[in-house]
């Protein structure tokens, strides 16, 4: 249970009820023919069987509350690489391949300069993920959505395709105790935990700090605003984690670190595995500013945020460099973090002293 984020107004514990509640009605849907469906739900995308040893990968996701401070700054060019990387990141997870999206605008009006704007985050995301776009849909709905300010509210959703063999999907099934965890530097929250970061930095005190003005430049930013920090956009892996795929390093296991924040890993091994983080990736400084003005704890911090690193590879031990190697010609900082354990679903941080389960990050 996240604590502060509850008080902000995301109940995580509600929401995963929820989300058991969709899956238990549409896991009975009846079909006249099998089910194409490869993966069990719970993944981070979806594979369907197409033609023989063919499948198709696909997941959706939006953007979230970082919207809100988009729309408040009036910064709208970068939220479509937001939108992309949502999707994509979880796409290669299966190992497959993304191939295109499709993109869903709900705007409070249609204004053709705000919609321009969102679409050069889309085109330049589509183009860091290697991906086309060949539509969409633009719903006009202001009985729902509401601005801030009005009347410029929009929401921004996508759903991204791919493509992967059916003998070379990726599902944490290969992974085994000892294998080495490759971590992947974030940019930020990315796109993740931002109603908590909202009202931690610019509406709430429970830190006992007095609300920061959004384009004030901390000290920690490096003179950097809080703006600048919260907008930075979401890291594309595609490339980095294609180019692993293919290369003669075995993949064991991939792993887009989200909402969840490490719990994200118990989706590859169930209660077969465990993952000790024995060396984090540094913190990405924004984190920092947000623990200490909402005094949100350590546990929290690491259920909620990616905490500077936003995507992880698991990989044989002795691979491992070459790994890194690899990776970090995409995303210098790409660095061994830990290792797989036996420690069947739990997720450790031993310098952190907190451990966890799917039930939730807590002290050791």
């Amino acid at each position: 249970m996240s604590e502060s984020y509850a008080a902000a107004g995301v109940d995580t514990t509600q929401a995963d009820e929820g989300v058991g509640a969709l899956v238990r009605v549409l896991s009975t849907i009846e079909l006249d023919r099998p089910s194409a469906s490869v993966l069990p739900s719970g993944h981070y995308a979806s594979v369907l069987r197409v033609a023989p040893n063919l499948g198709i990968a696909f997941s959706t996701d939006g953007v979230g509350s970082k919207l809100v401070l988009a729309e408040q700054a009036d910064r709208l060019e970068t939220v479509g690489i937001d939108c992309i990387a949502m999707n994509v990141n979880d796409i290669i997870c299966v190992g497959a391949e993304p191939i295109a999206m499709v993109d869903y605008l709900a705007v409070q009006q249609a204004d053709p300069t705000a919609l321009g704007r969102i679409a050069q985050g889309l085109k330049t995301g589509a183009e860091q993920a290697n991906i086309e776009i060949p539509g969409g849909e633009l719903a006009v709905i202001p009985e729902l959505i509401k601005g801030h300010p009005d009347p410029h509210g929009f929401d921004l959703c996508g759903t991204a395709f791919g493509t992967v063999a059916l003998d070379a999907v990726i599902t944490g099934a290969d992974a085994r105790p000892g294998d080495a965890l490759i971590g992947l530097p974030a940019s930020g929250p990315h796109s993740n935990g931002y109603t908590l970061a909202r009202r931690a930095l610019l509406e709430d005190t429970a830190g006992g700090l007095p609300a920061l003005d959004m384009h004030a430049t901390p000290d920690e930013l490096g003179g950097a605003s809080v703006l600048d920090a919260l907008l930075e956009p979401t890291v594309i892996y595609v490339r980095a984690v294609m180019d692993l795929i293919r290369s003669d390093v075995p993949v064991h296991g991939l792993a887009h670190i989200t909402g969840g924040g490490l719990t994200n890993l118990l989706r590859l091994g169930g209660t077969r595995l465990g993952w000790r983080i024995s060396a984090p990736l540094p913190v990405t400084p924004v984190f920092d500013l947000i623990a200490r003005h909402g005094a949100v704890s350590v546990p929290e911090m690491w259920e909620v945020f990616n905490m500077g690193c936003g995507f992880v590879c698991v990989v044989p031990a002795e691979r491992a460099d070459d790994a890194v190697e690899a990776l970090a010609q995409h995303h210098p900082g790409a660095a061994v973090i830990g290792e797989v354990t036996d420690e069947g679903g739990v997720v450790t941080v031993p310098s952190l002293g907190i451990t966890g389960d799917k039930a939730g990050l807590r002290p050791a």
